[in-house]
């Protein structure tokens, strides 16, 4: 267009200097002009105009100027090589070190403005954009949001960002994470539609693990979780081509990077709870009222009046949130699940089962079947079990404690509970076994000889589960102890007891010493004391003894 109004204004006779001055090119380049448009006749004839455009281009690029003008690059020797680097995602200022290796002497800016000749040179691919009617769509995505500070772990977390915005009006809700677990996937959907009020009759989305399990162009593998989400709301899932993110334009550009571009920059945030506080009143305050840029219109105000009344209605009960995985149960009889401890009927040991997980409880599953319910798990590393899970044999050693074997030794008789609260309480070992060991006797010889046992065990101080069972196959749990033994009275012992008390006088008890070969009886000790032995001895002329 400049060359034609240097032509038109020379056919005109205007000077040289009066063109350069009025267009603000060199004059030079002006004259140059002129003596190009002299020598190939592109003066028209009187009544004729000048040539278009299009006409001017084509007798430049045929002409000597043209061949001037179309001066070969210094990388074009390089064209195929520049190509093949370009394909294998080699930077520019790669490319420039790589041909300098091979002998290039030409400049770096010769590689850019050749790279971005061949640019220019590839077809470029066309895209539709899409419009929906009001409440046919939204999209969803994540994206980063730096560090925040998490209260409930006392540190600094990276957090994404989480945005869905109705492709009609462009409203949008956002809402900061820690994670992009199932769960969490699920629950932000549920904010979302409880915000908007309502739900879109599609949702299209990336192809994350927490939604898609395996990415196909025909055939995708949803979550089974979100499936359930998607069929209690009645929404249609529609997931992007696998690398394809244009297709959900609306909320990568207007929604995620605006969210990152207005939102979070120059923000400061004292906890995650402050931050969603922040963002919930900036999408109603800020992102709401806006002009948009390709819609020309506010989505806030566009939502209120189109698209609200055109979303479907909310269920009568949000979606209680679950989501499954599947889980070996391992040798223990437990099954692990974010960290802590679940168990399972030992004869799945070794099997896979699927686990149902909700806000308060995890169920499992095998073919099925429902094989166990337990209450969520407070903390990262508990245990949660029930004991009929366990196999019995193995099950007693955990049921039966120290606690609980003094309980039913004191049940079995007092000597019982003092023998296993006694071995208990000695050494350094822990002897729960032989405690096991010497209960389970009573099974065999009964609770009442099983008390005798360990009331003779006691007496000898004998506390070990092999005397108690020598004891009992002995049958010597029937005989009477040293102890009980030396209790008894002899039967000479009995009928001194049953005598009259002084029937015969001292002094006839210890006569004298020539007829002592009597045996005299031997009084209860109460009746004779050592004083009245001494005296009546000293009253004999006898030394006391």
């Amino acid at each position: 267009m400049e060359i034609r109004e240097i032509v038109r204004r020379v056919q005109c006779g205007q000077s040289d200097r009066a063109i350069a001055q009025d267009l603000g090119v060199d004059r030079k380049t002006v004259g140059e002009y002129r003596r190009w448009a002299q020598e190939t006749g592109v003066f028209p004839e009187s009544g004729e105009t000048l040539p278009s455009e299009q006409q001017l281009v084509q007798r430049l690029e045929s002409g000597e100027r043209g061949e001037r003008c179309r001066q070969d690059s210094t990388v074009e020797p390089y064209r195929e090589q520049v190509k093949a680097w370009l394909a294998a995602g080699l930077t520019r200022q790669v490319i420039w070190q790589r041909l300098q290796e091979q002998g290039y002497s030409g400049s770096y800016t010769s590689i850019r403005r050749f790279v971005k000749k061949l640019r220019e040179e590839e077809p470029q691919e066309a895209f539709v954009r899409v419009e929906v009617p009001a409440g046919e769509e939204a999209q969803v995505d994540f994206g980063g949001a730096g560090k925040l500070y998490d209260a409930t772990r006392g540190e600094l977390r990276s957090a994404h960002v989480f945005v869905m915005t109705l492709s009609h009006s462009r409203h949008q809700y956002v809402e900061l994470v820690f994670d992009q677990k199932v769960a969490t996937w699920l629950r932000l959907h549920r904010n979302a539609f409880e915000f908007f009020g309502g739900v879109p009759r599609r949702v299209v989305l990336d192809n994350l693990k927490a939604a898609i399990l395996k990415t196909s162009v025909h055939e995708p593998v949803v979550q089974r979780s979100y499936g359930g989400l998607a069929e209690h709301y009645g929404f249609l899932l529609a997931p992007c081509r696998p690398r394809t993110p244009q297709h959900k334009g609306k909320v990568e550009r207007g929604g995620v990077a605006y969210v990152k571009g207005n939102f979070l920059p120059g923000r400061t945030f004292r906890h995650l709870q402050e931050a969603n506080e922040q963002a919930w009143a900036w999408t109603l305050e800020v992102a709401g009222l806006r002009e948009h840029g390709t819609t020309k219109q506010r989505p806030l105000e566009v939502f209120d009046r189109v698209e609200r009344a055109a979303l479907q209605p909310l269920p009568a009960e949000p979606f209680a949130l679950c989501w499954y995985k599947q889980a070996k149960v391992h040798r223990d009889c437990h099954v692990n699940f974010e960290g802590a401890y679940y168990s399972a009927p030992f004869r799945l040991v070794g099997k896979d089962v699927l686990l149902k997980v909700t806000e308060r409880q995890v169920e499992l599953y095998q073919d099925h079947e429902l094989v166990a319910v337990h209450s969520r798990a407070t903390r990262r590393g508990q245990y949660v079990t029930q004991d009929d899970h366990l196999p019995p044999e193995k099950a007693q050693y955990l049921m039966k404690t120290p606690a609980w074997c003094q309980r039913y030794a004191r049940q079995i008789g007092p000597a019982t509970g003092e023998l296993i609260e006694r071995l208990f309480s000695q050494g350094p070992l822990y002897r729960l076994r032989t405690a096991h060991g010497i209960l389970r006797l009573a099974d065999r010889h009964g609770a009442e000889r099983l008390e005798a046992a360990c009331a003779r065990c006691l007496a000898f101080d004998e506390l070990s589960y092999q005397s108690v069972k020598r004891i009992l196959d002995r049958g010597l749990d029937k005989q009477l102890t040293l102890t009980e033994l030396s209790t008894q009275p002899s039967a000479q012992e009995e009928a001194a007891l049953t005598a009259p008390t002084y029937a015969r006088s001292v002094t006839e008890l210890f006569g004298s010493e020539d007829a002592g070969s009597a045996t005299q009886p031997v009084l209860p000790f109460e009746e004779t004391t050592l004083d009245s032995l001494a005296d009546a001895r000293s009253a004999e002329g006898r030394e006391p003894s």
